[in-house]
């Protein structure tokens, strides 16, 4: 063993002791608190970047600002143009509803009289030639739809649209819109229930004048050539009642205890080649000789004198002042 080397290696350990116990404690206390913060965020550890400002593409159409005056769209597609950009076109596409058409197909003009002219005047021949012709067009309906639906017949299907319509309005009065879309197209529906919101509909079926028939068939095609749909038009003379009132409860329109001959012409709809298809109501051919309705009466609100508590309106003998005429 050499004892030169033994000393200075115990000398290098003790210079080493003494370096470490000159250092405070404190010191020694921050340098491990900044140690466990460190590794409790690392993101003290990453230094600060650098952000460096980056140019984009230049835009050469600077969209308008809001209160630019005197701008309208065929000013913007010039100024988009010429800048280099195409507008793309708006194709507005209207949905299709495969369950029912969008209208009446070919619909049946009543002769004016409902065809009681007679025979030997140049009206009444040129009714009878009319008819002739569009029962030819009906016999070719009626076959294509025995195709699809076999226990059709123009004798028996009248007395089942009539059921059928009396239901319709049946649940029409009562608001019931779950059956009602059993029974009416989806054509026809915004037309029955337009208008009706905040109103109370009273309305009866009493009796039938006439039986009802057939006056025209039709079996129309859409989309493609194999997409048969039918269309039976169903004369219907009956007296009904119907009273309309208001949200107030005040009456609008007609009377319940007054039943009134109405003569219609509805028109019944379904896919043939849709198998759980079913007849339903599709809408009303209105002739040009009908008598026009009666207006409804609107319920105003005319502004009366201001009254006191405890005041009576009867005292003020007030009286309403005419109508202004605001043309």
């Amino acid at each position: 063993r050499c004892p030169g080397v033994h000393c200075t290696t115990k000398m290098a350990v003790v210079r080493v002791l003494a370096g470490i116990a000159q250092i405070p404690r404190c010191s020694i206390c921050i340098i491990h608190r900044q140690e466990a913060e460190a590794l409790l965020n690392p993101a003290k550890l990453v230094q600060p970047l650098l952000m460096v400002p980056v140019r984009t593409k230049k835009r050469y159409f600077i969209p308008p600002s809001v209160g630019t005056k005197f701008q309208t769209r065929a000013d913007m597609e010039a100024k988009s143009r010429a800048s280099g950009m195409v507008m793309p076109q708006e194709i507005l596409e209207r949905p299709i509803n495969m369950l029912c058409t969008a209208g009446i197909f070919d619909a049946y003009i009543p002769p004016e009289g409902d065809a009681r002219m007679s025979s030997l005047s140049k009206g009444g021949l040129r009714q009878r030639a009319e008819h002739l012709k569009q029962s030819m067009t009906s016999q070719l309906a009626i076959r294509k739809i025995k195709d699809y639906d076999s226990d059709f017949s123009v004798k028996t299907f009248p007395e089942k649209a009539q059921e059928l319509f009396i239901e319709a309005h049946n649940y029409l009065t009562n608001f019931d819109r779950h059956k009602l879309h059993v029974l009416v197209t989806e054509h026809c529906y915004p037309e029955m229930v337009h208008g009706n919101r905040y109103k109370t509909i009273r309305w009866s079926f009493v009796e039938s004048l006439e039986p009802p028939r057939v006056v025209q068939v039709r079996c129309p095609e859409m989309v493609n050539k194999g997409n048969l749909y039918g269309q039976v038009t169903v004369r219907m003379h009956t007296r009904q009642t119907l009273a309309i009132y208001d949200r107030f409860g005040r009456l609008m329109y007609g009377q319940e205890d007054l039943p009134k001959d109405v003569l219609e012409y509805v028109v019944f709809e379904r896919h043939l080649v849709n198998p759980y298809g079913a007849w339903r109501m599709h809408g009303k051919i209105i002739p040009a000789w009908a008598p026009p309705k009666e207006p409804l009466i609107k319920t105003l609100m005319i502004p009366g004198p201001k009254l006191q508590p405890g005041q009576e309106f009867e005292e003020m003998n007030y009286t309403v002042p005419p109508p202004r005429n605001n043309q």
